[in-house]
């Protein structure tokens, strides 16, 4: 009898366990193939089932807003930096960071890596704020070398037009237009830029050798997306802008920035988790940076290379922009 109530003791905590493990993330359907809105605002899409789209590998979940079925990628998981612009940090916490238009903030801050992001974007009558996306990154590291991408400006979209731009220590980058496509550096980490495997435009792969992996893609703020939010997007730009997906490899206890502090182990949210949109408040000075190649926003961490420090970092003075009428890469001291 005892051995009998043992067993099922067992069956039960392993029952347990196995729920846990397979615990489905806040948004996402149980079932793969499947996917419903619950925030309760929503009152024309809450509740409602819809079945996920077949190009969908891993399932999907639902905006709420526009009441469609949306694919579950990069975008919507831990190291996330998507739309205007939508967080997911190290620590799984979903929040918004809005910043301000035409300023460059501190992603991430550590001793020998350091991304800074260049935020666009427009100011609607009925709000206080901007609304903002993110245009393009500077990823600096051991102290001598820069890796940059960016969206080109553009009116009109076509997918089948490539509009990222990429260099490599103040060198553009071509990229040929195939999937799968890579371009490798000749230096020491190596850095790999490739073409996604299920697009020649438009999204792409940058790695840095046992430092971090990025994927990138341009995506344009479209007609539909405007009306629903508000923005205000007119014909002369649709804000071409980068969604982004993170992986760090490398990281210290030290790192910081808007996104970086969220991996750090003693990290404690400010944010209010509790609100239906929770966002990094106040105006995000402290993460502010005076250029997409600085290093001085106030709670930078980074020293370059341990070989190197003390030494004047070559990144001083530099600035990458798109060249004339968003074609190429222009790199300045």
């Amino acid at each position: 009898m005892g051995q009998m109530i043992v067993q099922v003791v067992l069956v039960a905590v392993m029952v347990v366990l196995v729920g846990v493990a397979g615990a489905t993330p806040p948004g996402i359907a149980k079932n793969p193939s499947h996917a419903t809105c619950k925030i309760k605002k929503y009152k024309h899409c809450y509740n409602l089932e819809h079945v996920c789209p077949k190009f969908c590998p891993d399932g999907c979940t639902v905006e709420c807003a526009s009441c469609k079925p949306i694919c579950v990628g990069d975008c919507d998981r831990p190291g996330a930096v998507c739309q205007d612009p939508r967080f997911i940090g190290g620590d799984g916490t979903t929040f918004y960071f809005h910043g301000k238009k035409d300023t460059n903030f501190c992603l991430v801050s550590d001793p020998n890596l350091h991304i800074n992001a260049h935020f666009i974007g427009r100011r609607s009558q009925n709000m206080k704020r901007d609304f903002t996306w993110v245009q393009s990154i500077a990823i600096l590291f051991n102290n001598n070398h820069t890796l940059f991408i960016g969206a080109q400006k553009t009116a009109a979209w076509d997918d089948s037009n490539d509009r990222v731009d990429l260099s490599f220590d103040g060198q553009p980058i071509t990229l040929p237009q195939s999937e799968g496509a890579t371009w490798t550096s000749q230096t020491s980490p190596s850095v790999t830029v490739s073409r996604a495997e299920d697009s020649a435009t438009n999204s792409v792969v940058l790695e840095v050798e046992g430092k971090l992996k990025v994927s990138a893609k341009v995506v344009p703020i479209t007609e539909e997306d405007s009306r629903i939010h508000s923005y205000g997007v007119t014909e002369e730009d649709c804000f071409a802008h980068l969604d982004l997906g993170f992986k760090f490899l490398d990281l210290s206890r030290e790192v910081s920035g808007v996104l970086g502090q969220t991996y750090k182990e003693n990290y404690v949210s400010r944010l209010d988790i509790g609100a239906k949109m929770a966002v990094m408040g106040g105006s995000g000075s402290e993460f502010e940076s005076s250029s997409l190649f600085s290093t001085d926003c106030s709670v930078s961490r980074f020293v370059g290379d341990s070989n190197n420090i003390g030494e004047k970092s070559s990144f001083e003075g530099l600035s990458c922009q798109s060249g004339i009428d968003g074609q190429g890469v222009v790199c300045r001291r």
